[in-house]
């Protein structure tokens, strides 16, 4: 079933996120080698998408077999490690459209 893990960053991130990206990037890789990972990204303070500006969360839909699993995923962000999030929720998703 698909997952969506949708984080909400501290404030003033950007710092913390260049120093853990590399490893967060890693991770999102090997989901999508496995044919798991429907989309990521990230949610830019400012609408033009300037990522000297920060950001304010981020998105990934991905194949979990469960919440549980997706939640220890989840957990296991180097973002979490880094403390650029201030919150992470995980959902089930259906994939309507496209």
């Amino acid at each position: 079933m698909l997952f969506a893990i949708i984080s909400t960053d501290v404030d003033n991130s950007l710092p913390l996120r260049k120093k853990a990206r590399p490893a967060h990037v890693d991770r999102l890789k090997a989901l999508a080698a496995e044919e798991r990972l429907v989309l990521a990204g990230p949610h830019p303070e400012m609408e033009e998408g300037h990522s000297d500006r920060g950001f304010t969360g981020s998105l990934v839909v991905a194949e979990f077999p469960s919440l549980q699993a997706a939640q220890n995923w989840a957990d296991q962000d180097p973002y979490i490690a880094a403390g650029v999030y201030a919150e992470v929720k995980v959902k089930p998703f259906i994939k309507v459209l496209p």
